[in-house]
């Protein structure tokens, strides 16, 4: 990407507005003006950007997250949306992330054996396989948030 700068501006000029500037300025503890300064074009500025911090505040009340979108853009990685629980919420530890994790490669490895029964997977096959990978590598992710929360 030739300016990287110009298009995280782009996508932060997004977030606040996805906000509001009044809620952002709330939210961040900044001023309407440093908002303004994070996502200006002028050249006085190109070298001023959102401290994460405050990305990840805007975030948390915006519609979309659009700066760490654009941040996984630039590295050709997709994202994909969690709407069961945030993750402050996640309950159990990690013997109930084994536990899930157990069950949900048994549910994968049975849609699997379903699917490839007659040598071929089909498309809506191939769905429901995508849909219990997502969720199998969503387990794989508590549990690494439970056992970085046990190692701290």
């Amino acid at each position: 990407m030739a300016d990287i700068g110009a298009y995280l501006k782009k996508h932060t000029e997004a977030l606040v507005k996805d906000v509001g500037i009044e809620a952002a300025c709330e939210l961040t503890g900044k001023s309407k003006a440093t908002l303004g300064r994070y996502y200006s074009e002028n050249a006085e500025h190109s070298d001023r950007f959102m401290p994460v911090d405050s990305v990840a505040r805007l975030e948390a009340a915006s519609s979309y997250p659009h700066v760490t979108s654009a941040l996984a853009e630039l590295r050709n990685i997709t994202l994909s949306y969690d709407d069961r629980h945030p993750n402050h919420d996640r309950e159990g530890g990690v013997n109930s992330d084994v536990i899930a994790l157990s069950q949900r490669f048994a549910m994968l490895m049975s849609e699997y054996q379903v699917s490839i029964e007659d040598g071929i997977i089909t498309v809506n096959e191939a769905k429901r396989l995508l849909r219990e990978t997502v969720a199998l590598q969503q387990v794989l992710i508590d549990m690494k948030l439970h056992l970085e929360e046990e190692s701290a």
